[in-house]
């Protein structure tokens, strides 16, 4: 498999999407950038913008297990892993997998795509991907993600509302008897195969990345660290995971090297999660992504 072989892809990926998901081409794109890349996703958009849709149409793209966790204040550790049950008619404990094996948002299987239970290691086999989805309001009962555990998703992507063409076309779908809960009338097909995978992240190895590139990513990267807006910057992880989705997203625009543009579309989706401003920044009503753009226009663009 070439490089430019996944735009064809990321092709069909989106034609099937279409039929359940009006607009929102670039979440999903940087779904899909983070699905061949190895990474996982948090998805953040207020309530009704699709987020749920979008990744349940990911997971049936993919022929693969999927499973899906409500974190809600009560879950507890063995509703993730699961938990060593005994059996009456052996005589003996089995372990009874929970939905960790496919979906999970602790650090070791996120990080390392494996768990530890009771003394036994689990390896997680690919893809492993989590998508998680969260609201920007409403955060009676919840509590904020630790920076640690933001630190291990690749990409925060906004999910935006949408145009009034596109929320007419959503409003058009439903009066025909769309129904966001049953998938399977919509008959989404399967695109990717797990054992594509090995195939996929080959190709994006060799995609090239020229030396001026790797500097560029290296200098906004410290450049996020030296901002006076910034409490804390980016850190090496968020560097390599530039470089990785920016091969990954080159890919899927047929190309089979990386530019300076591809760098800059991936670093908003990498770095607004990672970056603490600091309470003047906030005040003076920046957000992540404004201090990401002053970011990117203090540090020279490689010819």
């Amino acid at each position: 498999m070439l490089p430019t072989d996944l735009q064809s892809i990321y092709h069909d990926l989106r034609s099937e999407a279409d039929k359940t998901i009006v607009g929102l081409e670039i979440p999903f794109e940087m779904l899909v950038v983070a699905l061949f890349s190895g990474g996982h996703v948090l998805l953040e958009g207020v309530p009704g913008t699709a987020k749920t849709l979008m990744a349940k149409t990911m997971a049936r793209l993919v022929d693969a297990r999927f499973a899906r966790i409500q974190f809600t204040p009560d879950l507890m550790p063995s509703d993730i892993i699961g938990t060593n049950v005994f059996d009456i008619n052996s005589g003996s404990f089995y372990l009874r997998k929970g939905p960790l094996f496919t979906q999970s948002a602790l650090l070791e299987a996120m990080e390392e795509r494996q768990i530890n239970l009771e003394g036994q290691r689990f390896v997680l086999d690919p893809p492993f991907m989590v998508i998680a989805t969260q609201n920007p309001i409403e955060y009676e009962g919840t509590y904020p993600l630790p920076e640690a555990q933001l630190d291990r998703f690749m990409f925060k992507v906004v999910v935006p509302y949408s145009s009034e063409e596109t929320e007419i076309e959503v409003l058009r779908r439903y009066h025909h008897g769309f129904d966001p809960h049953d998938l399977d009338a919509a008959g989404l097909r399967a695109v990717v195969a797990a054992g594509q995978f090995g195939e996929i992240r080959a190709a994006i190895d060799a995609v090239k990345v020229e030396e001026g590139v790797l500097v560029y990513i290296s200098k906004i990267t410290t450049a996020s660290r030296d901002s006076p807006d910034v409490v804390l910057g980016a850190s090496l992880r968020a560097a390599a995971h530039v470089l990785l989705a920016s091969k990954t997203y080159a890919a899927l625009q047929g190309r089979d090297f990386v530019t300076p543009d591809d760098v800059k579309e991936i670093v908003p989706a990498v770095f607004r999660h990672r970056l603490i401003l600091k309470p003047e920044a906030e005040i003076e009503g920046l957000d992540p992504d404004a201090v990401i753009r002053r970011i990117l226009g203090r540090v020279e663009v490689p010819r």
